[in-house]
Order: structure tokens, then C-alpha cells, then sequence
């Protein structure tokens, strides 16, 4: 229908801002609008998309710069953290839905080959859509969002040693072997994490210090370096996204990675778009009719089954049950490459349409709810809190180690160790102030730890780890984090407790301030405002005199 590119790419830039502008006013999560304008233009709807060159690309490059930006997010230090809760949460994942789903669709009667493929399909999780829906929510660098990176790196791994042994199995007999397949890709992917570690230590600080003379020069090379590595983890064997996630880890612990990550972002967004346009134009809806019953039973295993089996390991490792919920959910659905292997499982002629259509079907409902789920997920686990305590250990010892003694009286807890955060805590210790601050920031807890502050790892929004916290020994809690209903969350939790000391709430605007007043709360922090105030109290005494004053002593 469009022959021309650029007219194609116009109507679909158009359509899908008409559509994310409906999802909008109607509440809807955008995701969910760009893959239902996909399915619209793809080959079920309108027909204005089909294969395009320009459209895979654009995703490709969307795909690369997202896993890139996470992997600029990421430092050793973090990795060595979350490293074995992510390997044996995605290792437990994959092999629970593969066992239960093989079972689950021989007793629905298909074949084994078919089941295989329906079981395998079932495993994967999309690490795009997940990683699109934490960023958006600002959830990628808290505890459970980068345990949920980890696993989903784990399975984007064995997916690539799975795919290799189900297209052997309906091969028998020629070619390399899969063993043999599988140890080569393991021999390349313990080369490429040499080669990485080699030019992080050796060529890329250099390099991207000489870079950084010329902002565009440095996200020129971002973008190349991040377009590269995509490319070598998929000429390696890899996928795409293992590559790209490396390539940002290989930069992650310069001081250039802040800016980088901040200047990719919306270009990262504009380049998804055309991912989820893609997606939605790739789902084939002539082929969903007949599996409704068996497409039901799946979806809610995958629904269910695979956040619950992620929170019994984590709880088992010694995490809240709020932490596994929320990393749970993050497996709640099957992924873009579950929909590749059932075209290859057709191309093959393993595959009948029907279990495509199958296939397919769940990955629509899965895709849709588990986004609605993720979006949502502080709600629901205030709903389901009171039933998930058999996934937590008594004591939840990964999350409660401090360096705050028992007995130890403190002047001041602080909620948030942001810019505005970190700078009043320092400003309290030069004070003398017995100070006990908590961040739901992995990284920021680190480095406040290692300039020697007490920290704890805690979500404010929790009532939970709230009540965890030494409040009877707190005269005053202080939040600097400028959030309306993370504070309102805040004040409930310390009511809950019975908490008699000060509280001090930072906003961002004086509605907030005159509605935390009415609450009772002791005292009202507007950043901007306070710090204009004392400026101009400063700038007052010398706002007559005709000479340049410095503040801070002397004339100039």
C-alpha cells in the first residue's frame, strides 16, 4: 500500500501518536496502544506494515540503545551483588515453566514435539518490554528492578542454548552437533567478556576522556558503541540485547555514563516505538480462533505460576516477599522471541497453525495483562501482602543488614539520598547529627556506605520495611523525596507504628505543602522556594550598593 519509506514512516509515526494520545486520555499504558496500532497496520489490519527494512532496523537500533542505557546503570560491585539471586531465579524460572508447561500441554493433547515447543515458548520473557516498563516507572536501578535485569539477561542466554537444541531435535542426524554448537558459544561469550574487561581497563576511559571535549563527539561513539556490541553479541551467537548490555557495562563505571544515559533516553523512547509497532504487525490474528480454552490455561500459568515460583526463590535467598513480588511480576508474560520460535517451529514443519495461533494468542493476553500488572504492581501487593508471607523467611537478611547499632539513639532518619538528600545529609553530619539515611537506589545505599554513612536499602512505600526501621530511637524522620503519594505512603506506615517523633516531608509545589500541613506533619521542605528564600535574604543587605560583592567575603 505505501511503497514509499518515508510516507510509511510518516503514517505510522502518525498513527501511533494518534493512538498513545487515545491510551492516554483513556489510562491506558502505552505499550499496550503502540502494539494495538501495530496490529492495526500489520497484515491483520490495514496493511500499511509488512516486512520493511527501515521498520526492523529502527527497532533493532531502539533494542540496542535500551539494553544499553541499563548496562550503563550497572557497576561490577552491583553485578557481584545481584549476580547469584538473578542466576538461580532465572535458572528456577526456566526450568519450572519448561517442565510444568511440557506436562500442562501433553495433558491438553498434543504431541511432544508440539509441547516442546509450546513449553520452551513459555519460558521466555521479554527483556525489551520489561526493561521499557521499569525505566518508565524509574524502577531499573532499585533492588528488585536490577535482580529482574539479571534473570532476564540469564534467560536471553539459555534461550540461545534452547533454540540451537530444538532445531537439532527436529534435524536428527545432520550437521554440528549441539553440543559442540553450545561450547563454541560459550568459548566466544568467555571471549568477548575478556575483550570487554581488556578496554575497560585499558582503552575506553582514555578514549572517552578525550571524547568528552565534544558532547556530540561522546554520543556519537555512545551510539555507535552501543549499535557495535549489539551486533558482535549476535554475529557470536548472542542476542542482541546480551551485546548491547555489555557494550553499556563497559562503560558504566566512567564518569561520563550520567550524561550518556541522559542524553539516549528519548532517542531510545522514539526508536522502541517502531519494536512495538513491529511486534503488533508480526501477530498473525487469523490463526487465534480455534485455541481460546487452551490459550486461557497457559496465560494463567504464565500469569501466576512464573511470579510465584521467582518469589520462592528469592524468599528462600533471603529477600522480602515485596521484593520477589515485584521482580516476580516481571516474568508474568512470554516474549517477542517466543513468537520467532514458533515461525521456526512452522518453517520447519514441526509446527501445525494451530499451535502457532496458540503460541501467539498468549503471548497477546500475557504481553497485555503482565504490563497492566507491572504498571500497577505497588497496588497489587498492598492488596496481596497479607497472603505472601510463606515467601519470606523470618528474617529477610539480605535487606536488613545495617551499621547502626541496637542500642544506638538517632537525631535523624532520612528517606532519600537524591541531590537534595544527599546534600542535607552531609550538611546534618558536619552538624553532629546521628543520622541513619534510607534509599531504594542499590547504588546510591553503596556509595553513601562507603563515605561512611549508616544506610539502609528500603522503599518508603512499604509498610512493611517502615515498620523494620528503629523509629522509637528516631527524633526525627525527614523525607526528602518529593513524591506526593510515596510521602502520603510514608505518613500511613509511620502511623501504622505509632510513631511519636517529628516528621519533615519535602515537596515540590505549595498545594502539596498546605495539604502535608493539614496532615499534621511538623514541618514542610520546598527545596526550591527555601533555598530562593535564603538566597535573596543574602542578596538583600548588598541589593543597593552599585559595586559587585562576593557573598562570601570580600568585594570583588
Amino acid at each position: 500500500m505505501f511503497d514509499n519509506v518515508f510516507l510509511q514512516i510518516g503514517a505510522i509515526l502518525g498513527l501511533a501518536a494518534v493512538g498513545g494520545a487515545l491510551a492516554q486520555v483513556l489510562r491506558q499504558p502505552l505499550i499496550v496502544a503502540f502494539i494495538a496500532v501495530g496490529i492495526l497496520l500489520g497484515p491483520s489490519g490495514l496493511g500499511i506494515v509488512e516486512q520493511s527494512s527501515a521498520i526492523e532496523l529502527f527497532a533493532r537500533m531502539g533494542i540496542a540503545l535500551l539494553l544499553f542505557v541499563v548496562g550503563l546503570k550497572l557497576d561490577l560491585h552491583i553485578i557481584r551483588t545481584v549476580g547469584p539471586v538473578a542466576l538461580a531465579s532465572g535458572l528456577g524460572q526456566v526450568i519450572f515453566t519448561s517442565v510444568v508447561g511440557y506436562l500442562i500441554a501433553l495433558l491438553l493433547g498434543m504431541s511432544h514435539v508440539s509441547a516442546i515447543y509450546v513449553a520452551v515458548a513459555l519460558t521466555f520473557s521479554s527483556t525489551i518490554i520489561i526493561v521499557k516498563l521499569l525505566s518508565d516507572k524509574r524502577e531499573v536501578d532499585s533492588l528488585h528492578g536490577r535482580i529482574a535485569v539479571g534473570f532476564l539477561i540469564v534467560q536471553d542466554i539459555v534461550v540461545v542454548l534452547v533454540m540451537i537444541g530444538l532445531t537439532a531435535f527436529g534435524q536428527a542426524g545432520g550437521g554440528i552437533s549441539p553440543a559442540w554448537e553450545a561450547l563454541m558459544i560459550l568459548l566466544k561469550g568467555v571471549l568477548m567478556l575478556i575483550t570487554v574487561a581488556l578496554l575497560m581497563r585499558y582503552v575506553l576511559p582514555g578514549l572517552l576522556r578525550r571524547l568528552a571535549h565534544s558532547s556530540e563527539l561522546l554520543m556519537l561513539f555512545a551510539i555507535a558503541w552501543a549499535v557495535l556490541g549489539a551486533s558482535a553479541g549476535d554475529a557470536l551467537g548472542f542476542s542482541k540485547e546480551v551485546g548491547a548490555f555489555l557494550a553499556g557495562i563497559s562503560i558504566a563505571s566512567t564518569p561520563y555514563r550520567e550524561q550518556v544515559a541522559a542524553r539516549l533516553v528519548s532517542l531510545r523512547d522514539f526508536l522502541l516505538l517502531f519494536f512495538f509497532i513491529e511486534l503488533g504487525a508480526a501477530l498473525d490474528l487469523s490463526t487465534l480462533g480455534a485455541q481460546a480454552g487452551a490459550a486461557v490455561i497457559f496465560s494463567l500459568f504464565v500469569l501466576i505460576g512464573n511470579p510465584l515460583i521467582v518469589m520462592a526463590i528469592m524468599g528462600y535467598m533471603g529477600y522480602r516477599k515485596r521484593t520477589g513480588f515485584l521482580a516476580g511480576l516481571t516474568v508474568a508474560q512470554i516474549s517477542e522471541f517466543s513468537l520467532i520460535l514458533a515461525a521456526l517451529g512452522l518453517s520447519l514443519g514441526h509446527l501445525d497453525r494451530e499451535t502457532v495461533g496458540l503460541i501467539t494468542l498468549v503471548g497477546l493476553v500475557t504481553i497485555s495483562a503482565s504490563t497492566y500488572m507491572i504498571l500497577y504492581s505497588h497496588v497489587l501487593y498492598e492488596r496481596l501482602a497479607p497472603w505472601l508471607s510463606m515467601f519470606e523467611r523470618r528474617v529477610a537478611h539480605r535487606e536488613l543488614d545495617s551499621p547502626v547499632g541496637k542500642e544506638e539513639n538517632i537525631d535523624i532518619l532520612l528517606i532519600g539520598l537524591g541531590r537534595f538528600g544527599a546534600a542535607m545529609a552531609e550538611s546534618l553530619r558536619e552538624r553532629g547529627c546521628r543520622l541513619l539515611a534510607v534509599d531504594f537506589d542499590p547504588e546510591a545505599v553503596q556509595r553513601h556506605t562507603r563515605y561512611g554513612y549508616a544506610v539502609h536499602y528500603g522503599d518508603a512505600e512499604d509498610p512493611e520495611f517502615i515498620a523494620s526501621l528503629p523509629l522509637a530511637r528516631a527524633g526525627w524522620v525527614v523525607s526528602t523525596v518529593r513524591d506526593r503519594s510515596i510521602n502520603r505512603m510514608l505518613l500511613y506506615g509511620l502511623r501504622q507504628q505509632g510513631y511519636r517523633g517529628k516528621v519533615a516531608i519535602a515537596t515540590s509545589s505549595r498545594q502539596d505543602a498546605q495539604l502535608f500541613e493539614k496532615e499534621g506533619v511538623d514541618m514542610v521542605l520546598i527545596p526550591y522556594a527555601d533555598a530562593a528564600r535564603e538566597a535573596a535574604e543574602r542578596l538583600f543587605p548588598y541589593a543597593g550598593q552599585s559595586k559587585i560583592v562576593r557573598l562570601e567575603g570580600g568585594e570583588a
